[in-house]
């Protein structure tokens, strides 16, 4: 479910809350289901309970998860507005990215090559 990669330069906390909304994104993790105790996922995952806490309030703030005191944290109710939010994000991501390119001279053509050959390389690697 929730692992983490240890050569990957994120902070662990940022890695939880990638994972979480990511399960959350793809549905994985329904609306209103029970994610677990801060305690029992830093055992599970051999950390300290105050990364996974740090993660599920940063969740929190951003809306992927609600906390009820005395029960614990669980999935918001509205992941298709998170997605929308990341698909923004990424839309973001990449004018920034077409900007650079083109202030270097990429062309569009060269453009084009390189999207078709990660979609290739993606969606190949998708279906192994």
């Amino acid at each position: 479910m929730i692992t983490i990669d240890y050569k990957d330069r994120r902070p662990i906390y940022e890695q939880i809350v990638s994972s979480i909304e990511e399960l959350a994104v793809r549905g994985v993790l329904e609306p209103d289901s029970q994610l677990p105790s801060v305690r029992q996922l830093a055992v599970e995952l051999s950390i300290n309970p105050n990364t996974i806490q740090r993660a599920y309030s940063q969740l929190e703030k951003t809306g992927v998860i609600y906390s009820v005191k005395g029960k614990g944290n669980f999935v918001a109710a509205d992941p298709k507005r998170l997605r929308e939010e990341k698909m923004e994000q990424i839309l973001q991501e990449m004018e920034k990215l077409l900007r650079q390119a083109l202030a270097l001279g990429v062309g569009r053509e060269r453009m084009e090559n390189w999207l078709h050959s990660l979609l290739e390389k993606e969606e190949g690697g998708n279906k192994a």
